[in-house]
């Protein structure tokens, strides 16, 4: 017997008389009738806070409970694991967040833990297990209450669907057969991010949530921005594809400050003054088609076609004119840069003169999915866009997600989802930030996005570049093993209190496995994702340097594909 099972403390509390209840009452069912490890208590509450407690295990429970078949009994006092504490007839759950030996000024001798409080459930009077589980605390212990392992039949209770709309992916850590959800309505609802350090399984993961996603709603609306091509091969059967060899998105579309990224090279003063004749020569060329008449009243930002050639025209005549209040200069440099745009193959995706109909109705259905026809997912790969409006055609298709929800609110709702993939790029934190459009558009879709039903998805392997405030909006944040220590902090500030123990599992964690809290969950949980078929995941895995490197010939021939691939700056 240990030092601690020898104290009077203890010893008292595992006696009858301090409450403990022989038989199945006293602990959950899923062990053995009358297994030892689910009657008899682990430790002893000490003190009490509005959201922990402080608990003193027994060294020797501890080992006993270690060869236990259960896997959520052998882990029983382990950080992350849960721990049930009697509260007269009822169960109080909590979450182990530290351990610690006693010191010597602590005559127990026992292990001193660190617990979370996440919700507490009624006792279920024939078996002892616990029902009726519900998050937050409404009695607490009183310091000497006992606490007893959590079983995988209370775990089965806790995690158990409420009855609403949700998706499988994985199972509960450490069991094997719990299955963990996500409801999806409160997943999607409230905005959701999904980070990991490279290597952890992040794209696969993001492409198992998507797919199950895409059974449970075959008719849904989800766009995903892919900026390294990853996620084509993942939905070939179930997405809509699109590349810059077919996206064709009409320039027009832009709005001014769009507009402005891509047509001024200027900073500074000079900048401000270019912004205003480009406005101007813009709303005029807008003006100019048939649409604005029918509409009557227009604004630069107003989604109306026109052609580049009256753009240039416009340009021309206005630079021409005596009173324009400033030299040639700012009209040239406009003009090289909106002709050099033009001239450039990089760019015919966007700026082809095949794209000056009115198409947006198309363009609009065919990306969001309207209606989806079994594809419900469209992935944009964005890795062939020229990298100087990366950013922009970003913005322009995130700006159109939430536009659209905007002047759609007088129709029957379409819940739309945008997938981020590389979050910190777009919405960088304020030391990186370079004012780009894309960063605002998506900031306002964090913020107003639920009351319009668009949701956001942020993938990254840096949380800590990603803007603070978008973060904390996520209602649901699912976070794989992170080994950057700021990247942990800044997330460990993101979580809420109750989730901190899983936290601090986190560098700990194993290749496709999470911790997940938030709106989307019924508690925190630890959650290992299920395996995805081969044909449906990304193409992000690392390449083998000793099997590749074995290899030997028909280098020539692929220098020499690559190279035309190179010049073209075409795939």
């Amino acid at each position: 017997m240990s030092e601690m099972s020898r104290h009077a403390e203890f010893d008292s509390a595992q006696s009858p008389a301090a409450g403990c209840v022989d038989g199945p009452a006293a602990g959950s069912g899923g062990a053995a009738p009358g297994s030892d490890n689910v009657r008899r208590p682990i430790g002893v509450v000490r003190d009490v806070a509005g959201g922990t407690t402080h608990i003193v295990l027994d060294p020797q429970r501890l080992q006993e409970c270690l060869g236990d078949a259960d896997p959520a009994i052998a882990m029983s006092g382990q950080v992350a694991s849960q721990i049930k504490i009697r509260v007269g007839s009822s169960w109080l759950l909590g979450v182990v967040r530290t351990m610690r030996q006693a010191t010597q000024d602590e005559d127990h001798g026992g292990i001193v833990v660190e617990v979370d409080f996440m919700g507490e459930g009624d006792t279920e009077r024939l078996t002892g297990n616990i029902y009726g589980f519900r998050r937050g605390v409404t009695r607490y212990p009183m310091p000497g209450a006992l606490a007893h392992v959590a079983t995988s039949a209370d775990l089965r209770q806790i995690y158990a669907s409420d009855g609403r709309a949700n998706i499988s992916i994985g199972t509960v850590h450490p069991t094997r057969d719990i299955r963990a959800g996500l409801y999806i309505d409160s997943f999607l609802g409230k905005h959701f991010a999904l980070l990991g350090s490279t290597g952890t399984g992040k794209s696969t993961s993001a492409s198992l949530i998507l797919h199950r996603i895409c059974e449970l709603a075959p008719e849904g609306h989800i766009v995903m921005i892919d900026p390294h091509g990853e996620y084509i091969s993942a939905f070939r059967t179930r997405g809509h594809l699109l590349d810059v060899s077919n996206l064709q998105m009409p320039y027009w579309l832009m709005n001014f400050e769009e507009h402005c990224e891509v047509f001024l090279t200027s900073s500074g003063s000079d900048r401000v003054v270019d912004a205003d004749i480009l406005a101007r020569c813009l709303q005029q060329a807008r003006a100019k088609n048939r649409l604005a008449a029918a509409i009557g009243k227009i604004t630069v930002d107003s989604p109306i076609p026109y052609l580049l050639s009256d753009l240039l025209n416009i340009l021309v005549n206005e630079m021409g004119k005596l009173d324009k209040g400033t030299g040639s200069i700012p009209y040239q440099r406009i003009k090289t840069k909106i002709e050099e745009v033009r001239a450039d193959p990089r760019y015919q995706f966007m700026f082809s003169g095949m794209l000056v109909g009115d198409c947006m109705t198309d363009f609009i259905g065919q990306v969001f999915r309207l209606p989806a026809n079994g594809k419900p997912i469209s992935i944009i790969d964005v890795s062939g866009v020229p990298s100087e409006i990366t950013s922009t055609v970003v913005a322009v298709l995130s700006r159109l997600v939430f536009d659209f929800a905007v002047w759609a609110r007088d129709e029957e709702t379409r819940p739309i989802l945008l997938v981020c993939e590389e979050a910190h790029r777009y919405v960088p934190n304020e030391r990186n930030s370079d004012g780009s459009s894309v960063a605002r558009v998506l900031s306002r879709i964090a913020k107003e996005g639920r009351k319009y039903g668009v949701s956001l998805g942020l993938i990254t392997q840096r949380p800590s570049d990603l803007a603070e405030g978008v973060l904390s909006q996520c209602g649901t944040i699912i976070a794989m093993r992170l080994n950057n220590e700021r990247d942990q902090a800044h997330v460990r500030a993101a979580m809420p209190e109750g989730a901190r123990g899983f936290m601090d599992a986190i560098p700990a964690l194993r290749n496709r496995e999470c911790v997940i809290c938030g709106e989307g969950v019924s508690i925190p949980m630890r959650v290992s994702f299920d395996d995805l078929d081969a044909a449906l995941r990304p193409a992000s895995a690392d390449p083998s340097f000793s099997a590749q490197w074995a290899k030997s010939g028909g280098e020539d021939t692929m220098i020499d594909r690559t190279t035309q691939r190179w010049r073209a700056q075409s795939r």
